[in-house]
């Protein structure tokens, strides 16, 4: 439902992002023709996350690009909303190569935690950002409608794949059923996805975001895979900005420790997304302001493109 012009929606835009300013209306339209009709998924975590500027700035690039005619499905983490409900119970977070260990107790709060809360707090935000504009947010998990499915992750060791690591209720996803997505972005919603899913014994599991975003993303064939996080993309050694990315530049960064700890699951999500035919997949830095618009809808140069 469309409650503005095209040209109207790029000015307010325009008002936000200075590179869409200066690109201009005739620009910025020719960008946004390439996206009307094509699904972005974008996976939501980190400080932009914590940060209530940043919260709104993100409700508004979504309410603005799915008013534009751009299908938006968002997945979301919620690491440091699980790490501060931990401590208030007193349970002490733990990690292996980036994946969080998750007993019962935990699961429990993990699930509470982003069903609940974070959920909840980024459906309003959207829908606050979109009623202007006539768009509207809708939370479900991975459990609704069995969309995500999965089975007990077993984490290879990433010095010796022989040996593997048991982080308790931690899925590995084995399919994807779209029908949920399908019906809400056909009815012109925009799905909020919490990463929690179900085994075949209906035992709830815990799914990281980033893969849970690459899943997704395969599974509806989307445009374009937008990996949000806390730097400014992947850096180099010396802490400069690698701009792209493929698999054995990838292997090697592993090799070498560039890469470790939450950035190996979101590169391994990222070229697996790439590698099964998502149009493009891009990790971008989170705390840059609108920095959604400004990755689609202008000619700045933001984060590290991933190649397969």
């Amino acid at each position: 439902m469309l409650y503005l012009s095209i040209p109207e929606l790029i000015l307010e835009a325009a008002q936000l992002v200075p590179a869409i300013k200066t690109a201009g209306v005739v620009a910025t339209a020719e960008r946004l023709n390439q996206l009307q009709d094509k699904i972005i998924v974008v996976k939501y975590g980190g400080n932009a996350m914590t940060d209530e500027a940043l919260q709104q700035q993100f409700a508004q690039d979504v309410a603005l690009l799915s008013a534009m005619g751009v299908d938006m499905v968002v997945v979301h983490g919620g690491g440091p909303q699980i790490d501060a409900m931990l401590k208030r119970v007193g349970i002490e977070g733990q990690f292996i190569q980036g994946m969080r260990v998750t007993d019962a107790d935990t699961m429990a709060i993990v699930d509470g935690v982003l069903c609940g809360n974070v959920q909840g707090q980024i459906v309003n935000l959207i829908n606050q950002a979109g009623k202007s504009f006539g768009v509207r947010a809708v939370g479900v998990s991975g459990k609704d409608g069995r969309m995500i499915r999965v089975k007990k992750l077993l984490l290879p060791d990433a010095q010796d794949a022989r040996v593997q690591h048991d982080i308790g209720l931690v899925g590995d996803v084995v399919g994807v059923d779209t029908a949920v997505l399908d019906a809400l972005i056909e009815a012109e919603f925009v799905p909020v996805v919490s990463p929690i899913a179900t085994d075949d014994a209906g035992v709830t599991h815990n799914v990281n975001a980033d893969v849970a975003a690459g899943e997704i993303a395969c599974a509806v064939r989307a445009h374009k895979l937008m990996l949000l996080t806390n730097i400014k993309g992947v850096l180099d050694k010396q802490g400069e900005l690698i701009t792209e990315i493929d698999s054995a530049h990838a292997e090697a960064l592993k090799a070498d420790g560039t890469l470790y700890g939450g950035m190996l699951p979101k590169i391994d999500s990222a070229l697996d997304a790439a590698k099964r035919g998502v149009g493009a997949v891009h990790i971008v830095d989170g705390r840059e302001p609108h920095i959604l618009l400004q990755s689609l809808l202008s000619d700045a140069a933001v984060g590290t493109a991933i190649r397969a």
